[in-house]
């Protein structure tokens, strides 16, 4: 199953593009929509993320057909990612959407472990739809994007 073109542009929106490596409010080296370049920074604590060096070859300026498809690559790793962890989410396409969206914003290990994922595998799906706008913070403190995102990926959810 793929992500609707409808979702792509949701994750576009919300991540926003950006053609030169920078630091999310997560202090993780990113770019284009929200590709995180070393997933080892995130193991990091906190304070030592921000010293974490940007390699030389990456410190330029992405093209936009080179943003693109990185987005393409990190999709079908969400998507199959989606699938595994709630093989349900197949038979709806938005659900597969505002989950793929969710997934790529939090990571796939968030939503193993997440309220949301448990109540969608039990069908409770009002009940994970509730769990959207509890995932609000980033870097330790409530960011109003993320509060439209997860208002825009329960709606999506729900629709």
């Amino acid at each position: 199953m793929k992500v609707s073109d409808s979702a792509v542009e949701v994750i576009k929106h919300h991540e926003g593009k950006r053609n030169h490596p920078y630091l999310c409010p997560a202090l993780l080296w990113t770019i284009g929509y929200g590709h995180v370049l070393y997933p080892e920074q995130a193991k990091l604590k906190l304070e030592e993320r921000k010293a974490y060096p940007l390699r030389p070859e990456h410190d330029k300026i992405w093209s936009d057909g080179g943003i693109d498809a990185i987005l393409r690559s990190d999709l079908a790793r969400f998507e199959s990612g989606v699938i595994r962890l709630c093989p349900r989410a197949a038979d709806s396409q938005a659900h597969f959407n505002a989950l793929v969206s969710f997934s790529f914003n939090v990571g796939l290990g968030n939503l193993q472990s997440s309220t949301l994922r448990m109540k969608f595998n039990r069908g409770d799906f009002n009940g994970a739809a509730d769990e959207f706008p509890k995932w609000t913070k980033g870097g330790g403190r409530i960011l109003p994007g993320l509060v439209l995102r997860r208002s825009d990926e329960r709606a999506l959810f729900l629709s």
